[in-house]
């Protein structure tokens, strides 16, 4: 029995023992990795140290970004309205329509700085700025995770954590609800998922986010107090909601727009670009000739394109150890990077017959000067022709999902012109072989067009010369009547930019007090096409004295 008792004794000392081992060997590993851990983390941070102690110049696009709405050029009227909008008691959501690199984040972020300072503005002073851009905000269809809405980490998702292994979904807030009490600035909001703007309508009008999971139970005594707020109340989310984008109002759904208020930042015009380029030389401290300035002024379309040619040609400059930027430093930069000019009419020096400008609106509310050319000939028997060049024959517009091509509307209003004339000025149209021309290659944008081809047909009909320093835009119907059209305050200012240009006609119905001083042109209101005439046609007779005195 004593020789039993010791075997067990021996055995349990064995087992002891192995036991002990297992767990010293365990506690050894357990520490090495630790060391190992350490060691590798030590290791990590001082790579991260390194790499954090070196520095780049910082980039003169970084230096430039304007830190007052004095330093945002050529957006006077647009920064006034946003901050009519956003700097009062009731601050209001709004959608900044423009294109790119005129400042609308600038002048987003510079807003919330002045609400906040504003002693009746409902902005505190730790108000954020949350900034997402809309084309990399990518939500998961399963709910797993979404940067604008918020989601859930439910237990059973890889790295759930201790909460997890106890079976505790939790919640992770996205940018509607970090941007709580602040300002959420979504970039290219046109570019949103259908699903999210819609998830995004519903926090505008809740200013909460409520959010599900199936692993939710409000009985489970388990889940802390603040993840059963959470689920049963929401995430707060009030906020100001600012979209900018680059498309057309169109292209954004209606639902956004009918909650915000629109504010259109306007392209930059080449003085505003060559404000901004000399602006840019100054601050790295090099000269800039006058020459290159307008240069760039000529091709630069927005203000980011001419900091970047700043800086290319300063680069250039510096290698060559010159502290001018010379014009042949920013021709051959231009002709490297392939650019174009930006659309420049250049008026007839003498009133011509049949050739009539007018106004027009492309790409972003851009306004420009179109010209217009009509040549007729009358034939010696049949029926005449007529041609139109220098214009797209089909035009596709719609957005949303919903495209529809039709004929282009300049056609139409070549078509409605000619039957004008000859109904109300007996015309024999048939008898003539008509050739309408949209020189340059300029946008058209349609129906408003109508009175420039009017006026250009007229005059090559009659053979009286038009008028070089007048332009026109609007709708010319079947009976004559000058029709309201948009753009006006677009087009107006590419009027205005043109020295050579006197007076503007528009349609009566876009009439408004303020273009009594319109800087630079005289705006004239027609509801009529027999009105426009006297503004536009030269005296044949005055004409050829002027230019036999100037022949002799």
């Amino acid at each position: 029995m004593n020789g039993y008792t010791g075997v067990i004794t021996i055995l349990n000392f064995l087992f002891a023992a192995i036991i002990g081992i297992y767990f010293l060997r365990l506690l050894l590993t357990q520490n090495n990795s630790q060391q190992a851990i350490v060691k590798e983390s030590r290791s990590e941070l001082e790579k991260l140290r390194q790499k954090r102690a070196i520095k780049l110049s910082e980039p003169l696009s970084e230096k430039t970004r304007p830190k007052s709405f004095d330093e945002i050029i050529g957006q006077e009227d647009a920064i006034r309205m946003l901050r009519a909008a956003l700097c009062g008691p009731n601050p209001q959501h709004i959608l900044i329509y423009g294109p790119p690199g005129v400042g609308k984040t600038a002048a987003a972020r510079l807003v919330l700085e002045e609400a906040k300072r504003n002693i009746v503005s409902p902005f505190r002073a730790n108000a954020v700025f949350i900034e997402l851009d809309a084309a990399t905000a990518r939500f998961d269809e399963r709910g797993i995770a979404d940067p604008l809405i918020g989601s859930v980490h439910d237990p059973i998702y890889q790295g759930a954590g201790s909460m997890g292994v106890a079976g505790i979904p939790q919640p992770k807030p996205g940018a509607v609800s970090k941007a709580h009490g602040g300002i959420l600035f979504i970039d290219e909001i046109g570019e949103l998922h259908n699903i999210q703007i819609n998830k995004l309508l519903k926090v505008l009008e809740d200013r909460k986010v409520l959010l599900e999971s199936a692993y939710y139970s409000k009985e489970n005594s388990k889940i802390p107090e603040h993840i059963h707020s959470i689920f049963q109340k929401g995430l707060p989310a009030d906020f100001r909601l600012i979209g900018a984008t680059t498309r057309s109002p169109n292209e954004i759904i209606p639902a956004i727009r009918s909650r915000c208020l629109e504010i259109y930042f306007r392209p930059l015009t080449a003085s505003d670009i060559m404000v901004i380029a000399k602006n840019a030389s100054q601050r790295i401290s090099m000269e800039l000739n006058q020459k290159a300035l307008s240069t760039i002024g000529r091709y630069a379309q927005n203000g980011r394109e001419a900091v970047n040619l700043v800086q290319i040609a300063a680069g250039l400059a510096m290698v060559e150890k010159r502290k001018e930027i010379k014009s042949s430093d920013v021709d051959w930069l231009i002709n490297c990077s392939r650019l174009q000019p930006r659309h420049s009419l250049q008026i007839a020096d003498n009133p011509q017959v049949g050739l009539a400008y007018g106004m027009a609106v492309f790409n972003n509310h851009t306004g420009a000067l179109i010209e217009v050319e009509a040549v007729v000939k009358a034939v010696a028997s049949g029926k005449g022709s007529i041609r139109v060049s220098g214009i797209v024959s089909e035009e596709e517009f719609g957005g949303n999902g919903h495209k529809v091509k039709r004929r282009s509307m300049a056609h139409d209003s070549v078509e409605n012109a000619l039957t004008m004339l000859a109904k109300e000025y007996d015309i024999a149209i048939d008898s003539y072989d008509i050739h309408i021309n949209f020189a340059g290659g300029a946008p058209v944008d349609g129906p408003s067009a109508g009175i420039t081809i009017s006026s250009a047909l007229y005059s090559a009909f009659t053979g009286i010369p038009i008028a070089n320093n007048v332009v026109m835009t609007g709708e010319v119907s079947l009976r004559a009547q000058i029709k309201p059209i948009g753009g006006v305050i677009d087009k107006l200012r590419a009027a205005s930019r043109n020295n050579e240009v006197d007076i503007a006609i528009i349609p009566q119905e876009n009439w408004q007090d303020a273009f009594c001083d319109y800087p630079g042109v005289k705006v004239i209101p027609v509801s009529s096409f027999s009105e426009v005439l006297p503004h536009i046609l030269i005296d044949v007779e005055r004409v050829k004295y002027t230019t036999e005195a100037v022949g002799q």
